[in-house]
């Protein structure tokens, strides 16, 4: 492996992981920056435009109150392109928990794949094309939380998220 592999892989990781920050934080432009302008997304319940799906999802009612954490697993990254690595395929396990408010509070998982094209556009790494799979989903209805939990900073949508300013 060369550097110039070594680089892409790293640049395309922080796609992926820069992905879930933005869906889980609510942050519309750190999301739109994942896609490429003419990317495709198909979510199930969306299918279309990148850009479009990053709104769509951010609009969605209720989002404000929700916590989400998105955490991925194994990844299987092919490059393609020689010299110029310019294009890559990635498989991307993923586990997606969603919490809403309560009483009673709700948790729902879900368990799937991120299928990727990537392209690297201008010196960028962006999302061209995007397929979730779904492999399994849970919900469970919960009593109240644990007590105590008011002494720790909450988890919220950007920018009142405690990590905005960090990286803001």
């Amino acid at each position: 492996m060369d550097l110039a592999e070594l680089i892409a892989r790293q640049e395309i990781g922080d796609v992926l992981v820069r992905y879930c920050r933005a869906v889980d934080r609510g942050d519309l432009e750190l999301l739109l920056s994942v896609y490429h302008p003419d990317a495709t997304d198909d979510h199930g319940m969306y299918s279309g435009n990148g850009h479009e799906f990053a709104r769509w999802l951010l609009a969605q009612p209720g989002r404000e109150a929700l916590v989400t954490q998105h955490h991925l697993t194994n990844t299987t990254l092919d490059l393609d392109g020689d010299p110029e690595i310019d294009t890559a395929r990635a498989e991307t396990y993923f586990v997606a928990v969603h919490r809403r408010p309560g009483p009673p509070v709700t948790v729902g998982q879900f368990g799937g794949r991120y299928l990727d094209r990537l392209e690297r556009r201008a010196g960028v790494w962006r999302i061209s094309a995007r397929v979730v799979v779904h492999d399994w989903s849970l919900r469970e209805i919960e009593g109240p939380e644990w007590g105590g939990l008011d002494a720790f900073a909450r988890g919220a949508q950007a920018p009142d998220d405690p990590s905005h300013g960090l990286f803001a």
